[in-house]
């Protein structure tokens, strides 16, 4: 999952996406709302964590913009407002939760992880494959049935190559996907972690390489 967070509470906005990464998701963070519009126009989004009182553009106009551009990013709203006016009207601009300040990590984590979901097409929270199974919610990984002790890097591509159902994902969508917007796009990354990765699920080999293509889980190489 890629997620931006904007908020101009910098300690609070790092804070939140050190821990958003911890749990495998590629996280972009802004201190403003003009560098949030900035990102969401260059990078696809899965869920933007916007503050609604940013410098500049508002988290409310980045919202709006979000809604607007119909991407299918979701959007939860971040404020210390809690009226019931305040949520209306904030869900109102197009934003899909609003999420009072201050909160819980756990809780924001939880709704993050709901809104991913309702991401387009929508995805279990456990997806499995020629008996390897993914559960997002608890970040476990086994494989015919035995657990796996994956980085948080290793268990993103992972979950990126189980959502893409046998499809061939290339190395720039993983890339895309699963890391942040400072990965370099000549880095060896990807195939440096699809080899560990490939390493600690053991035979037979379930991670594919396609010619020139990418990487994909399932069929025959």
């Amino acid at each position: 999952m890629r997620v931006l967070v904007a908020d101009d509470e910098r300690l609070l906005a790092d804070t939140v996406a050190e821990g958003l990464r911890r749990l495998s998701m590629a996280v972009d963070v802004c201190y403003d709302g003009d560098g949030a519009l900035e990102r969401i126009g260059v990078h696809r989004y899965d869920v933007a964590v916007l503050d609604r009182d940013m410098p500049g553009h508002t988290g409310d106009e980045v919202c709006r913009s979000i809604a607007d551009s119909q991407v299918g990013t979701r959007v939860l709203l971040l404020t210390a407002a809690a009226g019931i006016r305040d949520r209306v009207e904030g869900l109102g601009l197009g934003a899909d939760d609003y999420l009072t300040k201050p909160f819980s990590f756990a809780e924001l984590v939880a709704r993050v992880q709901a809104l991913g979901r309702r991401s387009t097409p929508a995805l279990p929270p456990v997806l499995s494959q020629d008996g390897l199974t993914l559960d997002v919610g608890r970040h476990v990984v086994t494989r015919d049935g035995r657990p796996l002790t994956l980085s948080p890097k290793e268990f993103a591509v992972l979950h990126v190559l189980l959502r893409a159902e046998g499809q061939v994902v290339s190395a720039e969508e993983l890339l895309e996907q699963a890391w942040d917007e400072f990965a370099d796009p000549f880095t060896n990354a990807v195939r440096v972690t699809v080899m560990t990765l490939r390493k600690k699920l053991g035979d037979p080999t379930i991670i594919h390489t396609v010619h020139k293509a990418g990487y994909r889980i399932g069929g025959t190489a």
